[in-house]
């Protein structure tokens, strides 16, 4: 029996459309498979489709799917899905929490955007693998100044000239020895009313690079507090298609907030 569910695409971390980074978000009465919702999030080739069923606290049960499989916590598919719940579901007040792999998750419509509360991700100092640097692509092959291991893998470079540079080899990057993504880094040009730039990479996952990854920011907002001395940052994602978000450090927990535009509603049809 074909089933019909409504599909909404959200470009997040942006005020208009054709930036930020698109989710895929779908409402579902009662779960899928598994394989089920893998296979609408190869299809959509979105770096994430997000679906939400109603749970009976008034809460929302949220997964996440890259087309390489499911994640433990996505941020620009969670602003997208809370900015379709707002937005678009006729939802009664400014708050909502989802429920998922990551725990509870609190979000906030503000006057400045949709306010996101999620985990600290712990990092620890090591040492630089040699294939990383090189697979990176800097055009003088230049290391970062520190690397970081927790969720992801954190290099942080001298500038943001430095993380625009790289030219990554996404084969090359697979054979590295991880199973996390890439995170480079570096702090805003002098005079920028931003604080840090960052770039994802996660071929392993089937993204490439993300265009605005919110869980990255996880790891890099306690990093760049520590680092500037400071726990509230701007934040700007310089790939092709660019992302902003305000981050804030509250203990052990990160609060992102970004804008979200509906770019298209439609259906689609699972047997």
């Amino acid at each position: 029996m074909t089933q019909t569910l409504k599909i909404h695409q959200v470009d997040a971390f942006t005020d208009s459309v054709f930036g930020g980074n698109p989710a895929a978000v779908i409402p579902l009465q009662e779960w899928l498979s598994d394989k089920t919702l893998l296979s609408i999030a190869i299809e959509n080739n979105l770096s994430e489709t997000a679906f939400f069923t109603a749970n009976d606290d008034d809460s929302y049960h949220l997964r996440w799917f890259t087309p390489g499989g499911e994640v433990k916590l996505c941020g620009h598919a969670t602003l997208a899905t809370a900015h379709v719940i707002f937005e678009h579901l006729n939802h009664p007040s400014n708050d909502i929490r989802f429920t998922g792999l990551s725990g509870d998750l609190f979000i906030s419509k503000t006057e400045n955007g949709i306010k996101m509360d999620f985990p600290v991700w712990p990092y620890t100092p090591a040492d630089t693998p040699t294939d990383v640097i090189e697979a990176l692509g800097h055009p003088q092959n230049k290391a970062p100044q520190e690397y970081l291991e927790g969720h992801d893998c954190v290099l942080v470079y001298e500038s943001a000239q430095d993380v625009a540079a790289l030219a990554p080899n996404y084969n090359a990057l697979i054979k590295c020895e991880t199973e996390r993504g890439f995170i480079a880094t570096a702090p805003a040009p002098e005079g920028s009313d931003l604080d840090f730039v960052s770039r994802w990479f996660g071929p392993r996952f089937d993204v490439n690079e993300d265009p605005v990854t919110g869980s990255a920011h996880c790891i890099l907002t306690p990093y760049w507090a520590k680092r500037l001395g400071k726990t509230t940052l701007s934040a700007r994602q310089i790939s092709a298609r660019g992302g902003s978000l305000h981050c804030a450090l509250n203990g052990d927990r990160v609060e992102l907030t970004g804008q979200a535009v509906l770019y298209m509603i439609g259906e689609i049809y699972v047997s």
